[in-house]
């Protein structure tokens, strides 16, 4: 289960300087950035802190600047954890596998658009969300980073391309496992996959780094540019 790694250095509560709109897709409120008419997506599919968070929307507008229309659902219906909730009581209510049941709908809404092919990225919670769309193939292309509650049996009934962007100081998911994950997905030779250990970073660190410490930021940025690289690869 999540625990109190995943919790730590919330994000800030408000936001500012975004290139995007707030949008209803499939009856989900969206934060979407980029061009519409671009034929190729990437929905991102946020931590247990909700897709309002301000380094999560300042990335989606940095792959939207890649050349994507990208797309980042309120899978938590208006309630992100908050250091009010009780962290297993909040997870009954917004288990990962209910939130694949709304975001299929939104992908289909952007397939109904004109968008011809969908990669997915999730983060923490997010990442459980985007290894069962790709188990189903609903997307092209998949990425984990710093995943939560994903196991060796998802990974192993992974059907499309998958980058995993793992943190050397993780409780939720270690260096040992992010390589087991790779192994497992090297000896499926037929889906591809990109995996990468970044040192000195713990859980979160992608969205939620802390913007004074220097060395930690040029390792967000390198995640976000690795991110980026394996969506043009793949879609």
């Amino acid at each position: 289960m999540s625990g109190p790694q995943c919790c730590e250095n919330p994000p800030a509560a408000s936001s500012c300087g975004e290139s995007g709109e707030v949008l209803q897709i499939a009856s989900l409120n969206t934060y979407v950035t980029g061009n519409s008419d671009l034929k190729s997506a990437v929905v991102l599919v946020s931590d247990v802190f909700g897709y309002g968070a301000p380094k999560l929307r300042k990335l989606a507008d940095k792959v939207a600047s890649a050349g994507y229309y990208v797309v980042v659902p309120d899978l938590l219906h208006g309630d992100p954890l908050t250091p009010e909730s009780n962290i297993q009581e909040w997870l009954s209510n917004h288990a990962p596998e209910q939130a694949v049941g709304h975001v299929k709908p939104l992908i289909h809404a952007l397939k109904e658009k004109g968008i011809s092919k969908v990669g997915a990225a999730g983060f923490c919670w997010g990442a459980k969300v985007v290894v069962e769309l790709a188990k189903d193939a609903d997307v092209q292309v998949a990425a984990l980073l710093h995943p939560s509650l994903v196991t060796l049996e998802d990974i192993k009934g992974v059907k499309v391309p998958i980058g995993i962007l793992g943190a050397e100081i993780d409780q939720r998911s270690p260096p040992e496992l992010i390589k087991e994950f790779e192994a497992a997905l090297v000896a499926k030779s037929e889906v591809d996959c990109f995996v990468k250990i970044y040192p000195g970073v713990t859980h979160g660190w992608t969205v939620r780094y802390n913007d004074e410490d220097a060395a930690v930021v040029k390792l967000a940025k390198e995640a976000h540019q690795d991110l980026v690289d394996w969506f043009r690869k793949c879609i």
